[in-house]
């Protein structure tokens, strides 16, 4: 039997993450002997080191703020087939569901941090946990502050592309402890479930917000203006935006899988006198190059305010 992960905030991202580690336990597990909440003891699947899959989660409880959200998880999580009925659904409850966990993923609003890890019994209901923030700008050390001294804090940084496990995620290097492989394993389990993980310091977190949280966005307006370009010319909508989709996926993957520098992509499409070459120029013209590497370092220095108390 696995642990008990606990979304709380369960928003599109503790959707994607939970529906992730689903479908990993649906490729795994006989759909005959998948695990209900009406058969579980709270407390009683603890990982540790003896235990059949120790880094696999079998249970799930999500946290949301408002019935209408509850409705929606639960058309969601029904949708999942067998293993949806292992999905707790609480509304304003988080110390409850926190208390029924062994694994915690904090997935609110950074402002709503303090709220949630400061309230009545929460630090208990910590004690000797895991508890993963995705939460951009609030730090490790702001957080080992409003929980136990025993509670296992790491930080993670996964972005909107998990929505259809396509998604990068960072996590800081795990705090040492005898349970760190296993707690490595657990997280590595939850996060590849929803794309690529890698593990980074958290000095780099502000920047990994930037370049992995708010990349999709930067990346949209390249690949919007490349249809545009191509409408410019005659392609109609549909065809362009395809085209221009599937053109950068495909260049991403030849750095990702077949380990080439972007440089050497570049170089081999381009041939003298050809049209890459002219099309290159004109955006280096427009500053495109440096334009984007400073918006990474505008969105950084961003990142690094939002955990902050606003300023009276």
């Amino acid at each position: 039997m696995g642990y008990t992960l606990c979304v709380l905030g369960c928003g599109t991202m503790g959707v994607a993450i939970i529906s992730g580690v689903i479908s990993g336990l649906q490729s795994r597990q006989n759909p005959h002997a998948i695990p209900k909440w009406e058969s579980h003891t709270p407390g009683t699947c603890t990982p540790t080191a003896d235990s059949l899959e120790p880094s696999l989660a079998s249970f799930f409880v999500a946290t949301v703020t408002r019935p209408e959200s509850a409705q929606k998880l639960q058309n969601t999580f029904g949708l999942l087939g067998g293993l949806g009925s292992s999905v707790k659904i609480l509304v304003g409850e988080n110390l409850a569901a926190a208390q029924q966990a062994d694994v915690v993923i904090l997935c609110c609003k950074p402002q709503q941090a303090h709220a949630i890890l400061s309230q009545d019994g929460m630090q208990q209901a910590l004690e000797g946990k895991l508890l993963i923030s995705i939460l951009a700008g609030v730090t490790i050390s702001q957080l080992t502050r409003w929980v136990s001294p025993t509670t296992k804090v790491v930080r993670a940084m996964p972005n909107t592309p998990c929505r259809i496990r396509e998604g990068m995620t960072v996590v800081s290097n795990l705090p040492v402890s005898e349970d760190v492989e296993l707690d490595r394993s657990i997280i590595l389990k939850i996060f590849s479930s929803i794309g690529r993980c890698r593990f980074l310091e958290e000095k780099h977190f502000d920047a990994c917000t930037a370049l992995s949280g708010s990349g999709p966005a930067f990346a949209c307006i390249f690949l919007e203006a490349m249809a545009d370009g191509g409408v410019m010319m005659g392609l109609p909508r549909a065809e362009a935006l395809e085209l221009a989709a599937q053109t950068l996926q495909g260049a991403a993957r030849m750095v990702l899988q077949a380990g080439a520098h972007p440089a050497q992509i570049k170089d081999s499409v381009t041939t003298p006198g050809g049209c890459t070459i002219a099309g290159l120029l004109a955006m280096e013209d427009g500053r495109v190059r440096s334009t984007i590497a400073r918006a990474i370092q505008v969105a950084t220095e961003r990142a690094s305010e939002l955990g902050q108390p606003e300023k009276k």
